[in-house]
């Protein structure tokens, strides 16, 4: 296939763009062009948002994510590898059904509405929906973040990691992932290269459901990958070694 040279990073939820800054600069150093967008209602500095809510947040939901992608992919000059995180990960699946990508990955990507998620999954993501809540929006607390995100990291890492990259989201995100017919996936239809990446530790999702997103694609002559990092956590693309995963990525998808 003709490799693209540009990528496009995606955030999930509960961060937002400035998590993936390493990840630009490791990418870049590697001769590609890197894009971080923001997803609406999420650009600025992570401290700040959590001083004061953007106020397109609460407006913001998975539908918006996905068409925001997908106009700045429309914008390049090449389609791009796209790679997601979390809820981003079920992004990029849409995104390549909808052919914006020459090739996508997932890493501890959610799932799409016609998979069914575990028990485990349901009660750690279960405030994110605010079906209880008088605000309109969540904003995990540190205790939340070290459960669902910072569940390896050493205690002493912990507060600087929630400093860095917490901010509030938008209850819309979640709720149309899971109610909004636009989140299934046609799993039999032919699409390009697919990369899933599961943390072995994830609180959030874990690497059971990733085999089991992976395993729901049905076309013979479409490639579908599965890779579990043991130990790796829902921070898996921030937390120590992150460079590995990395480097995974760009070594499958330089070898198609």
């Amino acid at each position: 296939m003709a490799k693209s040279k540009t990528i496009v990073l995606v955030h999930g939820n509960f961060v937002n763009n400035v998590s993936w800054t390493e990840w630009k600069n490791y990418y870049e150093q590697k001769g590609y062009t890197v894009y971080t967008p923001a997803n609406p209602g999420h650009d600025g500095n992570p401290a700040d948002l959590r001083r004061k809510v953007h106020p397109d947040l609460t407006k913001t939901g998975f539908i918006d994510v996905v068409n925001n992608i997908a106009k700045l992919i429309d914008s390049l000059p090449e389609k791009p590898l796209v790679i997601g995180h979390s809820m981003a990960g079920m992004a990029t699946l849409k995104l390549l059904e909808l052919g914006k990508a020459v090739a996508a990955v997932s890493i501890d990507g959610a799932p799409p509405k016609n998979v069914f998620p575990p028990f485990s999954t349901i009660k750690m993501v279960l405030p994110a929906f605010g079906f209880l809540s008088g605000k309109d929006y969540y904003m995990g607390s540190k205790d939340w973040y070290d459960r669902a995100f910072f569940n390896t990291l050493p205690e002493s890492e912990r507060d600087t990691s929630f400093d860095k990259i917490a901010v509030p989201e938008s209850y819309k995100v979640s709720r149309q992932l899971v109610l909004d017919s636009f989140s299934n996936i046609s799993f039999k239809k032919p699409h390009e290269p697919l990369l899933f990446i599961g943390g072995g530790n994830d609180a959030i999702f874990p690497a059971s459901l990733t085999r089991t997103i992976a395993g729901s694609y049905k076309d013979k002559n479409s490639r579908v990958d599965l890779k579990i990092f043991e130990g790796k956590s829902h921070f898996i693309c921030g937390e120590k070694g992150w460079e590995e995963v990395a480097d995974y990525i760009l070594n499958w998808y330089e070898k198609l």
